[in-house]
């Protein structure tokens, strides 16, 4: 792995997350001086090659917390692969997919979808009382070759889990609302699958890095469907298959180097 000094990276956002994160290897604490994050890290076995990975949970959750956390986590550590794992809100409309509690959600979109414009109602499609919105969304896309990676592994007898590759998107507010999704995400795009709170900032500060940059690859695990009956039940259980996922992912599919 030339210029790399991890295979890879994980971030949490929550602590039910970081738990499933915790139960996969032997984790050694690392801290620095300057640093007050505290990061984790252990080693796991690809091809008879030892290969290292680091993990650590935001002290908050939110975009801003993802984006300055990840690119502390690719300071220090220069990962091949940035990884967020944990849990996402459902919202893959019927038609597109049947989604069910701890079902996978790769993106292979990732899109802000709070990014736009307030305006008077006549000027906009989307409308909340006497507000429009005009949306101006920006959107981070997968590299080809790990959305192979990603389908290969879905595809997999290994594989105990139903894995969904879709488009994310990411917002700054929890979502309870059926009438966000249809006017505020679907409207843009309608083949959305998972809703979360992180996502874009921290593919965003994987572009953005100061070379080697890594590959951002976002899995979470449906817990709810972003309605008046979401609730924490399936949080653990869905923590659960995303990491498991993503650990079948990088041990035996991404190219590792």
């Amino acid at each position: 792995m030339e210029d790399y000094n991890y295979s890879i990276a994980l971030i949490t956002a929550t602590k039910m997350e970081t738990a499933a994160v915790m139960q996969m290897y032997d984790w050694r604490e690392i801290s620095f001086d300057n640093d007050v994050q505290t990061y984790y890290e252990a080693a796991f076995l690809r091809d008879g090659k030892s290969c290292r990975i680091v993990t650590t949970q935001q002290n908050a959750m939110g975009m801003t917390a993802a984006a300055t956390l990840s690119m502390k986590l690719i300071g220090h550590f220069r990962p091949r692969y940035l990884i967020a794992v944990g849990i996402t809100a459902g919202v893959a409309l019927e038609d597109v997919e049947e989604q069910m509690y701890g079902d996978v959600v790769v993106a292979d979109e990732i899109w802000d979808y709070a990014t736009g414009k307030f305006v008077s109602p006549e000027e906009s499609e989307i409308r909340y009382g006497n507000v429009g919105f005009l949306p101006r969304p920006a959107v981070i896309r997968m590299n080809p070759e790990l959305r192979r990676c990603v389908e290969r592994a879905a595809r997999s007898e290994e594989n105990q889990c139903h894995v969904f590759i879709g488009a994310m998107a990411t917002g700054s507010a929890v979502v309870a609302n059926r009438e966000i999704l249809d006017k505020q995400i679907h409207s843009q795009f309608r083949h959305t699958a998972g809703l979360d709170m992180e996502a874009y900032g921290i593919a965003y500060a994987a572009e953005n890095a100061t070379a080697p940059r890594p590959a951002p690859v976002i899995i979470k695990s449906v817990s709810d469907f972003a309605d008046n009956h979401k609730n924490d039940q399936y949080q653990k259980f869905a923590a659960y298959t995303s990491a498991e996922f993503a650990r079948l992912l990088f041990e035996k599919y991404l190219p590792i180097g």
